[in-house]
């Protein structure tokens, strides 16, 4: 594209009489007398009006004038150089412009000489204008000096962040304006607009004179609609429809429902990958002789969309032939290691197949010493038979050790933080498994970017490697304050300071509060990852809970129970017993106390059964809970934050009772599973865990120590919503049970067993929905709580006297006060039956805060539980 530039004078245009090059002129014919545009003017002082140009024929008159009082010396009578005089310099030093010339006092000089040294001063692009006059021999050199910027501005960029675009230009204020800079800035800004899909976009550079020859440059912007891809057409293809094929390419055609994706907006690079995608797919379908002739893009004539047109010449399909391995390394013998190779005589030819091949050889070279495994294929293609014959050939190499171990990026983290994670120390013999394994511990650290990269360079001689690893440190303190709402706590209000990598030697160290509508908390830990440089871990937590139960009443209100405070700490340790296996153990105390409002609930002083239940009445008191425990676990994930493949199986158990307190057995099981799905960014996680608490030396499980099931572990079923509990029904007017659960009390008592297992598949949405933080998935949830030994109703043995058991409850409860309506207790959910939901969730880590979204349908359930459909999370930071 031309660039077109429109200039304000701030005064009338001055032109230079004297003879000037043809190309000078062609250079200066623009729009001068343009005035800004409206937007700039509104900032800018008015320009005046450009005086009006001369007509055509007054202007060949002076051309000729000049040119001929600016004649110099012909061939036959050649000059000879007596003066040059330099004059309209402004910042330049006259001896500057003479320096451009070229000629000096006693040259000889004829025009060719004069239109040299013309070019030379354009070339320099100093002047905006230039002429030389010959007076015999005394040489005038006029010059106007190129105006100097004063600032750069940008309008019309609103799709497009100005940051950006500032990025693109080269000029800047207080440099030399030159129209050739210019032209080369209008056409990165429009090539920066094309890689974002807007080819109607427009730039129009413009120039306002200000005093002393300085100039505003604007840069006018126009960004036009995003170009997308109307139609993708294929032509040559017999072996698959053009549906299929359009499915393995990157750009899709625009459609309404497509607006959480970018592919389908226009991208020359992303039809270069296209191709690329394509023959890989007909590569994997055997037919070896794929190509794709031409793609052609073609504007739409509204010049907003594109349609693209692939022509492809698909070839034969090819069968595998003989499939040999042939190894010049002594540890690999082709008998022993042929098993590796998939690929059979008479399968369909598969370049992934041999791709994937030469990675396993390549990888187990690497097991055995070998890092730098020359594994090629050779082929010998048949094209009578039409079948492909291949041979994977091991060169020769020497078994490698490690010479030498490279961090670079850290400038926080010391070196033994990151060495200690290291399965590999200098001498070691290369293991490409280890190497792998160094990676992934490094990631789980949390301390550094995903983009960290482990290379593998040659030594100082052939049998030595050395590991370089490049890290990029990511911001490890966190400084939160939020508030938010959930469906579960209400309001929430939290703050908190940690620090994950404290002093850079991987310690952390942290503090927070939580204040919600339920439940109050203080903690304070810290944690020393490798205690006296051992693989050993300890770390110390005090805490202050306050927890406030609820129980649902009528109208699906809540109606706060007992209160729960606990005030204790703990003292833990961890090592590593293999490389996956690890241990921990620890011991706490904590003082409980479990009370209930006695403006409610109590009468005369005394707990009322009739209001609170007696089977919470039976749980007020203070209580030390002294425990001592241990962990099992095994991890393989290969991303703590958000793994994709791998597994996490974690077994535990906690006595309590020892030496003081009371006595419980709390058992616990818990497993996870992720592996990617159809390799496109897909992941399942299966995940399943249990639990068993029981008493002994005559003790039971109180309601504290218990385990409670529903959101957020168990989707689709309101919070404490599965397992045993105690519905309190009031008698309607007709003396029988309410059974609108929604006029019940309901109390959640726990259970001492539960289970609870799930499937999900995480949905990748491509870039746009990862830069949106957007993480959807659907999930199937199964599980189920139980094992309570039947609790002592209100009425059971209560004012009315012994009332017999009927289907499940008790005969009507009449509260002394002769006021309250009567009331049936049930106690329900007391099963191991499975209930199973399903369901769709969005995690979105949004700018004000992690949101969860569950959309959850409770398809089995047993009488008693409650099931909810929609359940959010939400927090906004401030």
């Amino acid at each position: 594209m031309e660039a077109n530039f429109a200039m304000a004078s701030t005064g009338t245009d001055r032109r230079v009489a004297g003879w000037r090059h043809p190309a000078a002129l062609l250079l200066l014919t623009t729009a001068l007398g343009a005035l800004a545009t409206p937007a700039a003017a509104q900032r800018r002082p008015r320009p005046a009006q450009e005086p009006p140009r001369p007509s055509a024929e007054a202007e060949a008159r002076a051309s000729e004038s000049r040119n001929q009082s600016a004649l110099p010396a012909t061939a036959a009578n050649a000059g000879i150089v007596r003066s040059v005089v330099v004059r309209g310099t402004e910042r330049l030093e006259p001896e500057t412009v003479r320096s451009y010339l070229n000629l000096a006092i006693g040259d000889r000089y004829d025009r060719d000489a004069l239109d040299t040294a013309l070019k030379s001063l354009y070339a320099s692009e100093l002047f905006a204008d230039a002429t030389i006059r010959d007076d015999n021999g005394a040489l005038i050199v006029e010059v106007k000096e190129n105006p100097v910027i004063n600032r750069i501005i940008i309008e019309g960029a609103k799709r497009v962040k100005e940051e950006k675009i500032r990025e693109e230009i080269r000029l800047a204020p207080r440099q030399i304006f030159t129209r050739s800079k210019t032209r080369a800035d209008l056409g990165r800004i429009l090539e920066l607009y094309r890689r974002g899909g807007r080819f109607a976009a427009s730039v129009e550079p413009k120039i306002v004179q200000l005093e002393q020859n300085r100039v505003d440059v604007v840069f006018e912007i126009s960004e036009g609609p995003k170009s997308k891809i109307r139609q993708i057409n294929i032509l040559g293809n017999t072996k698959f429809k053009e549906g299929e094929i359009r499915k393995q390419m990157a750009s899709k055609q625009a459609r309404g429902w497509r607006f959480f994706t970018s592919n389908d907006t226009y991208d020359p690079d992303r039809l270069a990958y296209d191709q690329q995608k394509l023959r890989q797919f007909y590569l994997t379908q055997g037919y070896a002789d794929f190509r794709v002739a031409s793609v052609v893009a073609e504007l739409t004539p509204d010049k907003q969309d594109f349609i693209v047109t692939y022509v492809v010449e698909e070839g034969d399909r090819y069968k595998f032939g003989k499939v040999e391995l042939e190894s010049q390394l002594r540890d690999i013998k082709p008998k022993e290691f042929k098993p590796i190779i998939r690929m059979k005589e008479g399968d369909w030819y598969d370049a992934q197949a041999i791709e994937n091949t030469v990675e396993a050889l390549s990888e187990t070279a690497g097991l055995l010493g070998y890092a730098f495994a020359d594994v090629r294929p050779q082929f010998d293609r048949n094209k009578e038979d039409l079948k492909m014959n291949v041979t994977f050939q091991i060169g020769e190499v020497p078994r490698v050790y490690v010479e030498k171990v490279a961090i670079n990026g850290n400038t926080i983290t010391h070196d033994n933080v990151i060495r200690r994670e290291f399965r590999l120390a200098e001498g070691d013999a290369f293991n490409s498994i280890k190497v792998k394994r160094t990676k992934d511990r490094l990631l789980g650290l949390g301390f550094f970017q995903d983009k960290l990269d482990i290379e593998q360079k040659p030594g100082t001689t052939p049998d030595r490697i050395v590991l370089e690893t490049n890290i990029q440190e990511r911001p490890t303190g966190e400084l939160q304050l939020s508030a938010g709402f959930s469906s579960i706590e209400r309001f929430i209000f939290s703050a908190s300071v940690r620090q994950r990598n404290f002093r850079g030697r991987g310690q952390e160290l942290r503090l927070s509060g939580n204040i919600s509508s339920f439940a109050r908390s203080v903690e304070a830990g810290f944690t020393e990852p490798y205690l006296g440089g051992r693989n050993l871990a300890l770390g110390v937590d005090i805490f202050r809970r306050d927890f406030r139960s609820f129980r649902f009443t009528g109208n699906n209100t809540r109606d706060t129970t007992y209160t729960q405070v606990s005030t204790g700490f703990q003292i833990r340790t961890g090592f590593s017993i293999t490389e996956y296996w690890a241990a921990s153990l620890r011991y706490g105390l904590s003082r409980e106390q479990i009370g209930l409002d006695e403006e409610v609930f109590f009468t005369n002083g005394v707990c009322d059964p009739l209001r609170a239940g007696r089977f919470l009445c039976e749980q007020l008191g203070n209580r030390t809970v002294s425990t001592i425990g241990y962990s099992l676990i095994y991890n393989s994930l290969n991303n703590i934050r958000l793994p994709s493949a791998g597994q996490r199986l974690t077994f535990s158990q906690d006595l309590s009772g020892l030496p003081i307190g009371i006595k419980f057995l709390t058992t616990r099981a818990n497993y996870d599973y992720f592996m990617p799905l159809f390799g496109s960014g897909f992941v399942l996680n299966l995940g399943a865990e249990g639990g068993y608490a029981t008493g002994y030396g005559g003790q039971d499980v109180i309601l504290t120590n218990r385990f409670f099931l529903g959101q957020p572990q168990f989707r689709g079923f309101n919070i404490r919503g599965v397992g045993p509990r105690v519905l309190r029904r009031p008698l309607g007017l007709d003396g029988l049970p309410v059974q609108d659960r929604r006029q019940a009390l309901d109390d959640a008592l726990g259970g001492r067993a539960y289970y609870l297992a799930r499937a999900e598949v995480r949905i990748p949405l491509g870039s746009a929905g990862s830069e949106l933080g957007l993480r959807p998935s659907v999930f199937v949830d199964v599980g189920a709580l139980w094992s309570l030994k039947t609790p002592t109703l209100t009425c059971q043995d209560g004012p009315n006297g012994p009332a017999p058991q009927v289907a499940g409850q008790v005969a009507p409860c009449l509260p002394t006060d002769g006021i309250s309506s009567g009331f049936v207790e049930e106690f329900l959910g007391n099963t191991p039956k499975p209930r199973v939901s399903v369901g769709i969730g969005v995690n979105w880590n949004s700018p004000f805060g992690p949101f969860r979204f569950d959309l959850a349908k409770a398809l089995v359930k047993q009488p008693g539980d409650d099931p909810q459909l929609f359940q959010f999370n939400v927090g906004t930071a401030f």
